[in-house]
């Protein structure tokens, strides 16, 4: 009679534990559509740019937020555009995703590159190939 007792026993508390899961867990109707609309925002990074023109050059110097003091940043270049009126400066910044072992603190990183192209040209960048924003200092 005492196994049956337990047995019983034991079926009520884990019926018990099992419906006050059910019950505490939240459901998707629950959960606020705002909430699911910051979520899948996704922040483009941010790069401040500065262009310096001289004899047909343009000197650009930039700078972007690294995760860490560790992140190296490199930048090409790049003249984009098949017609005068379309070209535009493309800057391709590649920033590893993951630097080593380093305190985990976001910093400025600078950079600089350079390219021959026409006055006046419209600047953008990328960062690991996605389209970031720019401002200009």
């Amino acid at each position: 009679m005492s196994h049956k007792r337990l047995l019983v026993a034991a079926t009520i508390i884990a019926s018990i534990i099992l419906a006050g899961f059910v019950l505490s867990v939240p459901r998707t109707s629950e959960i606020a559509p705002e909430s699911l609309v910051e979520s899948a925002k996704i922040s483009l990074p941010e790069v401040v740019l500065r262009d310096g023109y001289k004899k047909g050059v343009h000197t650009i110097t930039g700078s972007i937020e690294a995760p860490d003091a560790c992140t190296t940043v490199s930048a090409q270049a790049v003249l984009v555009g098949d017609t005068p009126e379309s070209q535009t400066i493309l800057i391709d910044i590649t920033m590893p995703e993951d630097s080593g072992i380093c305190l985990e603190r976001p910093s400025v990183v600078r950079f600089s590159v350079t390219i021959t192209a026409p006055a006046r040209l419209p600047i953008t960048a990328t960062v690991n190939g996605v389209a970031a924003t720019t401002t200009a200092s």
